[in-house]
């Protein structure tokens, strides 16, 4: 038998039924949202705790088999394809919010439970999870990837609101990461050398989160702008005055158009906008909204649309959420190549227009969107998929965008990670220090089981 039989054996003994090697369940384990190519793990694990994770790490490790975190597939770079094989362990029957510091605003989570049960469970204490990718991920998930989304310009990202951890090590070791406190100068911050790690240095199993106060008021707008230098400037103007918007999203004229499209409640001008949201109380947000629409205004801003009610917050934010499905219905029977990088915010409109320049010249069609807050844009290139060259030509300018981000001083991934699609721009983004990276990986997961070919090669 190969190692990774051998290994599968004694997990077989270990979980019983919560092992599957039927085809279905590999499937859905071989692949997340990207357009990587689907790798079968030789078996999938559904442990329920932690001292479960740990045995099957060390069952794993002595039979050097691979082992892939999983949570609900939603990650958009390939990061949960087995690309050796080995042992998917999908960890959603951890789901558990373990406790709640109302008076400390955090919580306890267990890695299966996701942003929106957690903040189901949140509903009547008056606290908020703010980090917010769009899909519903799972707190373990949006760890390993140090997910953001359209909050974070005012919240932070995951990194910023993960304040502990629990993780099982490639020997099988449980540590403890972090504190419940808000700081620390007590040695190295191992927290957030998890964060973002894509399960390749340990497995989460526990993770202690920030919350935030439920604002007492929020409104939320849509405007439109000849171009999109003027959406980008009107953006920098608010943020160097310190308006403190929670959302500001920017939205090109071809997304606008697929919107308009997927949504029958949409008839927006096909034209670049900014969708936004303020919080606080009433009187500081009238005065936020009055503040941003003189600087808009002034730039050339038209069409603002007000959404005071939570029936039409919810009705636009659910649209910029479903932006990835009303692009697709540009092409009905299309696909997509998703890519995004972030840049200092100065770059931004240079950088955006650098993309569309290229998007025209590869003949494609590729919506935009951005957390403009933070310098971050997304292309969504849409493809024929059984058409190679059209296939190859998304990957060029997927490829270009990167070196474009590179060359603006940003990175080739703002909050998709590294997985499989970005390792090829990691060297050339981060130096000498990618090999600081790589000693990390080894020097932690020396046999390299942990989600091996993601965020360096070693071995």
């Amino acid at each position: 038998m190969t190692n990774h039989a051998e290994a599968i054996a004694e997990l077989k003994d270990l979980l019983g039924d919560r092992l599957s090697q039927g085809q279905s369940v590999r499937e859905t384990h071989s692949h997340d949202e990207a357009y990587t190519t689907p790798v079968l793990p030789d078996a999938v694990a559904f442990p329920e705790s932690t001292q479960e994770v740990s045995e099957i790490v060390k069952i794993c490790a002595r039979h050097k088999c691979p082992i892939v975190a999983y949570g609900v597939g939603s990650s958009l770079e390939g990061h949960v394809v087995p690309v050796k094989g080995g042992v998917s362990l999908n960890m959603m029957g951890m789901n558990k919010v373990l406790a709640i510091h109302a008076e400390d605003l955090d919580a306890v989570v267990q890695p299966g439970v996701t942003r929106t049960e957690l903040n189901t469970e949140l509903r009547d204490t008056g606290l908020m999870f703010t980090v917010d990718p769009g899909a519903d991920a799972t707190m373990g998930g949006m760890a390993a990837t140090r997910a953001s989304g359209t909050n974070s310009v005012r919240y932070g990202t995951m990194r910023e609101n993960v304040l502990a951890l629990e993780v099982v090590t490639a020997d099988g070791s449980i540590i403890r990461t972090g504190t419940r406190a808000k700081k620390s100068s007590a040695g190295y911050d191992l927290t957030h050398l998890f964060v973002g790690s894509e399960g390749t240095l340990g497995i989460i199993t526990e993770l202690t989160v920030r919350l935030f106060g439920q604002p007492e008021s929020i409104s939320a707008a849509t405007c439109a702008f000849e171009d999109i230098d003027n959406a980008v400037q009107s953006v920098i103007l608010a943020i160097q005055i310190g308006l403190p918007m929670a959302r500001i999203e920017l939205i090109d004229e071809v997304q606008i158009k697929a919107l308009n499209s997927y949504n029958d409640s949409f008839d927006l001008p096909e034209k670049p906008h900014l969708f936004l949201e303020f919080h606080g109380s009433p009187a500081g947000v009238a005065e936020q909204v009055e503040s941003f629409k003189d600087i808009a205004e002034d730039l050339g801003a038209t069409d603002f649309e007000w959404a005071k009610k939570t029936e039409d917050r919810n009705r636009l934010w659910a649209a910029r959420h479903n932006a990835y499905y009303a692009a697709r219905s540009l092409r009905p029977q299309g696909s997509a190549v998703l890519t995004d990088c972030c840049v200092p915010i100065s770059a931004l409109a240079d950088c955006i227009r650098i993309a569309k320049d290229k998007i025209a010249e590869a003949g494609l069609i590729s919506p935009i969107v951005g957390h403009v807050g933070d310098g971050n844009f997304h292309l969504q290139i849409l493809i024929d998929p059984e058409d190679e060259v059209e296939f190859s030509a998304a990957k060029a300018l997927a490829s270009e965008l990167n070196h474009v981000a590179i060359e603006h001083e940003g990175t080739v991934t703002g909050e998709h990670g590294v997985g499989l699609g970005k390792i090829a721009y990691m060297e050339a983004q981060n130096g000498a220090a990618y090999g600081v990276m790589a000693m990390l990986k080894r020097s932690m997961d020396p046999d390299n089981i942990l989600n091996p070919g993601k965020v360096v090669q070693i071995n």
